[in-house]
């Protein structure tokens, strides 16, 4: 089977469409798209299924309606996995499924899929795993090696906005009884380094560490001597709580129904039931590595039924039986393929990713290339560009004059 995930981000790329490539399927991810080259991609690849993931640069307006043009006028099932479900269920994902009209929906949610059928929205739940292939224990590196460790963003504007949010009580409970009692804790992520009036504490400037690659957690969560995870909802986990144990990580976090319904406390991983609880456990395991390393293992062990290998098979089960897809289109290989639309297009053009402070003239002038022409061959229907942004120069191999 051929499946073309329209992504363009760093990290889901990594997840479900590693999973479907285990399970033998060949796979492209699209990489930016536009009315330019999103035919080309659909008529180069032949996808027998296409899928979107979440809340992305590849989800404005505009671009979910060029996917249903796109893909419906080719008949090829298209599905959309809720990821921001169900905190933004009514302001994302419904407007989404009525502009982009997938033929089926996943859910993260299992009482957001009840609410997506009540509206007729075929649906079923789909939870986030880890990738065997990126999220796998290792040996120990200096860099990483530390007592205590969080790996999540600060969110500090989410916080202030949503006074509600069950990450408040994740971080009352994990963090903020930590720091008030002078243990050090190494942060990786954004926006730390704006928490300090919200955790009555400002965090010394070695202790964050700021964004960390997503292939390359594994070797902290391999690495630190425990990782605290917070949790954003009472009954779900964090796609994060799967890959700590993936990769073997020693993880603290709370004691919700979501954790305890899919893993053992004090056999796969540890949990907090307060402040005072936190700071005695911490302790505890920190003088205890025989422990320690006893639950790593177990975890480990745990949580391989939930790899994305593993939920890709659940997902085509369903798919078939819902008649989204023929069962003759899921037939697998021995040697799929991975690849991103982008390397194709490497090949033909000179390519430049815009950095900060660029401007559309800039790079026109250092390239001695026309404005006009770079947006003709970007699809830009302005000068607008941002950074990181991935722009074509010129073909590498120019046409030769007859």
């Amino acid at each position: 089977m051929r499946v073309l995930f329209i992504e363009s981000g760093n990290l889901w790329p990594h997840t479900l469409p590693k999973g479907f490539h285990l399970n033998g399927h060949d796979i492209m991810i699209s990489g930016s798209i536009s009315e330019e080259n999103l035919p080309k991609i659909l008529e180069e690849f032949q996808p027998d299924l296409a899928i979107t993931i979440g809340w992305g640069q590849e989800h404005t307006s505009e671009k979910q309606i060029l996917i249903k043009k796109q893909i419906k006028t080719r008949n090829i099932p298209l599905i959309y996995w809720a990821v921001e479900d169900p905190a933004y269920t009514n302001n994302w994902s419904l407007p989404l499924i009525k502009k982009m009209q997938p033929d089926f929906v996943f859910s993260i949610c299992k009482d957001t899929v009840k609410e997506y059928k009540q509206r007729g929205i075929p649906s079923a739940i789909l939870d986030f795993g880890f990738e065997e292939s990126v999220h796998f224990p290792t040996h120990k590196y200096a860099k990483y090696s530390t007592q205590l460790a969080v790996v999540a963003n600060a969110y500090p504007d989410i916080l202030k906005k949503y006074p509600d949010h069950f990450r408040h009580e994740a971080i009352n409970l994990l963090i903020k009884p930590l720091l008030e009692n002078q243990f050090r804790i190494d942060f990786w992520g954004n926006h730390w380094d704006q928490m300090g009036s919200y955790l009555g504490f400002d965090i010394p400037n070695d202790w964050i560490h700021g964004h960390l690659s997503y292939t390359e957690t594994n070797k902290l969560y391999s690495s630190a001597d425990i990782i605290i995870g917070l949790q954003n909802y009472p009954d779900l986990v964090t796609q994060r709580t799967y890959e700590i144990l993936g990769a073997g990580g020693f993880l603290l976090t709370s004691n919700t129904p979501g954790v305890t319904n899919r893993f053992k406390p004090g056999t796969d991983l540890v949990v907090s039931l307060s402040p005072e609880d936190t700071i005695e456990k911490v302790k505890y395991y920190l003088e205890h590595a025989d422990e320690r390393s006893l639950i790593k293992k177990q975890g480990q062990k745990t949580v391989q039924t939930n790899s994305y290998k593993v939920r890709v098979k659940n997902m085509i089960d369903i798919i078939v039986e819902e008649k989204v897809i023929n069962p003759e289109a899921v037939a697998s290989s021995e040697n799929p393929s991975f690849i991103y639309f982008q390397d194709t297009v490497d090949q033909q053009y000179f390519m430049y990713k815009v950095k900060a402070g660029d401007t559309l003239w800039k790079i026109s002038h250092s390239f001695e290339v026309s404005i006009d022409k770079l947006k003709e061959l970007n699809s830009l229907p302005n000068n607008s560009i941002y950074e990181n942004q991935i722009l074509k120069i010129k073909k590498k191999v120019q046409d030769k004059m007859k």
